[in-house]
């Protein structure tokens, strides 16, 4: 099968990408650029999705979409409204013009209206332009998503070489639910390859319920670096966040981050269908997920700066 990806040079999307030629089927990438630290495994359709005709063109003769372009910050032109709205909206009218009928959307856990968050908010009107679009849908809520390449195990490594303290986010931790990327493309793959989950929203969550301390500390001892965990309040992370937005190509911490630890990732809202039992995630966040998702060790250097010449997909 032939299956376009938006953000496809994303952390998710190479991820699906690479899953789909081990089962013999073609991934299409559609991604505004990439990240030079991690090659694309296919070809790349150059697009910020804003050209449904453009968009068309690259979707021909594919069997299915799958949605997971996103960002977590605004930066200039990249604005929730223009590549969550906007660019879904335009992904898909360009299916109706290609004669795609399926499309899977990835979503975040807690995406939902009125909340006074613009990721949040942006992502929910961007799951309800794929319920109303009349094409055969599966949207995934899925929580903290960890695996190689991530922003989580990556930046976490790199903390911890560079200034191994960790402040929790609220002085009262909400509980999370890391979810391995093998385990979400597994999900993503039965949607796309099986027709599963037809016409549902699911959540995505992982098998073990804990603290991101308790990740932070696991993630250390894999290293054999020491941590040191201090308690800070949520305005914190708040005034920190808006810091890394403007000098870290990739934010330590986002602002929209921020607001999703400290509500935590223990449960879809709205409320969304479960998984049936053969799908649910089953890696734990344990000692080999751990390696298996883990950068080169090594400290922040300056290509992790927003004055870095790297260009980053999705």
């Amino acid at each position: 099968m032939k299956i376009a990806i938006t953000g496809g040079t994303g952390f998710v999307g190479r991820h699906l990408a690479r899953r789909l030629i081990s089962f013999g089927h073609q991934p299409v990438l559609l991604a505004r650029g990439s990240d030079v630290r991690h090659p694309p495994v296919a070809p790349v359709v150059q697009t910020d999705l804003s050209d449904p005709g453009l968009l068309a063109e690259a979707l021909r003769g594919c069997d299915a979409i799958a949605h997971c372009a996103g960002i977590n910050r605004e930066v200039g032109l990249q604005t929730y409204q223009r590549i969550h709205i906007e660019g879904t909206r335009n992904v898909l009218e360009a299916a109706r013009l290609a004669g795609v009928g399926r499309i899977l959307m990835l979503s975040f856990l807690r995406a939902r209206p009125d909340c006074g968050s613009p990721y949040h908010e942006s992502k929910f009107q961007a799951e309800e332009l794929i319920r109303q679009s009349g094409l055969d849908y599966t949207i995934l809520k899925a929580g903290m998503i960890y695996g190689r390449g991530d922003h989580m195990l990556d930046h976490l490594s790199h903390m911890l070489f560079t200034l191994p303290v960790f402040a929790t986010v609220g002085f009262q931790e909400r509980p999370i639910r890391p979810v391995a990327i093998d385990d979400v493309t597994r999900i993503m793959t039965a949607a796309l390859m099986e027709g599963r989950l037809s016409r549902q929203t699911v959540f995505v969550l992982g098998p073990e319920t804990l603290r991101l301390s308790d990740a932070v500390r696991r993630v250390a001892k894999m290293l054999s670096r020491r941590v040191l965990i201090i308690p800070a309040p949520v305005l914190f992370h708040r005034m920190l966040s808006g810091l890394f937005e403007r000098t870290m190509a990739i934010p330590l911490v986002a602002r929209a981050q921020v607001r999703m630890l400290a509500e935590g990732f223990l449960e879809a809202e709205p409320a969304a269908d479960a998984l049936p039992a053969d799908l649910e995630p089953k890696l734990p966040f344990e000692p080999e997920q751990i390696r298996l998702g883990l950068p080169e060790p090594g400290p922040f250097t300056r290509a992790d700066l927003r004055l870095s010449s790297c260009h980053y997909g999705g």
